[in-house]
């Protein structure tokens, strides 16, 4: 008797024959272990390496315009894309004679859908929190970048408002063969981004960095966030990452400079001509090893369950309980911490923006006297709409020069107020993974620091036309009074108006600050809760299979064992211990 036939009947079966693939082998194991995700991801991963298909995943913070870059890549608009976050699902686009789409739900099935129906699956609009259950779209494009067997696939957006999506790209992470970062001009490099991207450096040397929007940046802030998204790369990866400067948008309007769109195109063709093969190849030893240690994780799980003895179990239990329950006290004391450090940036804030009035307002004030000596001469019924337009040039020129300087000083408090929520975060987060229960061993160690805001700002300044206005009776009233008069009602009026419009636009981006820490927090925070309650997630699958296990009975439990060991065995031959972790 061969197979799980014989290991039901108690009889231990010979190694997998030499001719069945070893993925597939194994995606036969995890079937049989009861770890029926990783039976359905290897066989995935079998039949794309049997068809020589290798993953281009592009990725980067939500709103970095991924979706729309790919479809500059492939030359149609088929993915969705929006002003909100909008791709929820992991899309894998491949060649195809024409253009079609398939569905893969979490369940097994699937359904052929039009392309056009795409945002009914992938969208968070269409498919909020992935209601539907679904796996993967596949998007079929006769494209020739993709006739070698490239597939470029376009992940949800790190950071996103919505939980889930982050956690649905991190966990994409292991079928990566190559990666397309994309980069923005705010920050530059976010910590979700910057802690993706060594995490797949670790599997693949292959890495395209560009920088998206390149059109709607001026060009100081174009070089600036490339020059500082080069160095932060190259620290941290210990080599040169050059990124690529391109517009998506320019690119499938037909328009605008070609910036370095060619060099992008150069650099995926020269890596579907030159690497594809190997791309292939490591996928499948990636993968082959991936798979053998979730196998074995959950067989030991299994196993240990019924080898415990019942009172050490209750205590297994009642530890990760406590576990849970400490992960949920320890974020509530978080989110005090982060209460009491807003507050400070708040304040830190309001002292700067006194500090600047302080100075601004005298300054401002002079170079309106001089505006106003200039165009004095011209006439008395001209100056104060004149005046008026110099005030509003002037406050520009006021607080030109102290924004880049507040946002900078601005970003490295909330750098300093964070980087002690991210070492609490990160010592309780290594408490867990140490702990010795082999259903928390593989969790992270802990979140990535912050290098900057996660959110772009919304500042704009406020012209406060409301007082700019005269009317008939003021221009009557200008017309009666002498030039000297006429001089010191707009010196005064418009002088208030001045130090109005300074002080509110000085409020606006002191506001814009605290906006962008609150935002910038909370995404933080949603991160470190989506990660606690995975681990919630881990810990109640592994108490629910130690209760069954132990509920068996004594007979059922030695057969049980048998048949582990020798699920084991067979995984130990088909990857053998010299290639990953021995079998406990």
């Amino acid at each position: 008797m061969q197979g799980k036939a014989a290991r039901e009947a108690g009889f231990a079966s010979a190694p997998h024959a030499p001719n069945e693939p070893r993925l597939l082998a194994l995606a036969r194991l995890a079937g049989e272990a009861g770890a029926e995700q990783a039976a359905a991801e290897a066989k995935a991963l079998a039949e794309r390496v049997v068809e020589g298909r290798f993953y281009v995943a592009c990725l980067g913070q939500f709103k970095r315009g991924k979706s729309s870059l790919l479809n500059a890549l492939v030359g149609a608009s088929l993915l969705p894309v929006g002003v909100v976050p909008v791709t929820s699902v992991v899309t894998v686009v491949r060649f195809g004679a024409c253009n079609a789409a398939r569905v893969r739900f979490s369940d097994g099935h699937e359904q052929e859908i039009s392309p056009t129906d795409l945002a009914a699956f992938v969208s968070e609009e269409g498919n909020p929190s992935n209601r539907k259950a679904v796996a993967v779209v596949e998007l079929f494009v006769p494209s020739s970048l993709l006739e070698s067997g490239m597939c470029l696939v376009d992940t949800p957006g790190l950071g996103s408002v919505f939980e889930g999506n982050t956690a649905v790209t991190r966990g994409f992470v292991p079928h990566i063969d190559a990666g397309l970062v994309v980069l923005g001009a705010d920050p530059p490099i976010s910590a979700d981004e910057l802690a993706l991207v060594q995490e797949i450096a670790k599997q693949t040397p292959e890495l395209i960095f560009v920088l998206n929007k390149s059109d709607r940046l001026p060009d100081t802030e174009r070089r600036e966030a490339r020059a500082f998204a080069e160095r932060v790369l190259a620290e941290k990866l210990g080599r040169p990452a050059t990124v690529l400067e391109v517009s998506a948008s320019e690119r499938l309007a037909g328009a605008g400079p070609a910036r370095d769109w060619q060099a992008l195109a150069d650099g995926l063709a020269t890596l579907a001509k030159q690497s594809g093969a190997g791309l292939v190849h490591a996928a499948e030893e990636r993968g082959a090893q991936f798979f053998a240690k979730q196998i074995i994780r959950e067989l030991t799980e299994q196993r240990d369950a019924l080898v415990r003895p019942l009172e050490e179990s209750q205590r297994r239990l009642d530890d990760l309980r406590g576990c849970v329950a400490e992960a949920e006290r320890s974020l509530g004391d978080l989110a005090f911490l982060f209460d009491a450090e807003e507050a400070r940036l708040a304040g830190e804030f309001a002292r700067w923006a006194a500090e600047f009035l302080r100075r601004a307002l005298p300054d401002a004030r002079d170079q309106f006297l001089r505006a106003l000596d200039a165009r004095e001469p011209r006439g008395k019924l001209t100056l104060r709409p004149e005046a008026f337009a110099a005030a509003q040039e002037i406050y520009l020129r006021v607080l030109s020069p102290w924004l880049p300087d507040a946002q900078r000083a601005a970003e490295s408090l909330y750098i300093e107020a964070s980087q002690r929520f991210v070492k609490l975060t990160n010592d309780f987060l290594g408490r867990l993974a140490t702990s010795g229960d082999t259903a928390l061993a593989d969790l992270p160690r802990g979140v990535g620091p912050e290098t900057g805001f996660r959110v772009r700002s919304r500042l704009f300044y406020t012209e406060l036309w409301g007082l700019t206005g005269r009317g008939l009776l003021g221009w009557l009233a200008d017309l009666l009074r002498s030039r000297a008069s006429a001089r010191r009602s707009v010196e005064r009026e418009v002088g208030e108006y001045l130090d109005r419009i300074v002080k509110a636009n000085a409020s606006r981006i002191q506001g814009d600050f605290r906006e962008r820490v609150r935002e910038s927090r909370w995404r933080m925070q949603a991160e470190i809760r989506s990660l606690l309650k995975n681990i919630s997630a881990s810990a109640e699958r592994a108490l629910m299979r130690a209760r069954e296990r132990r509920a068996a009975g004594a007979e059922a439990v030695h057969f049980e064992l048998s048949r582990i060991q020798l699920l084991l065995r067979e995984t130990e031959a088909i990857v053998p211990p010299s290639r990953k972790e021995p079998i406990p």
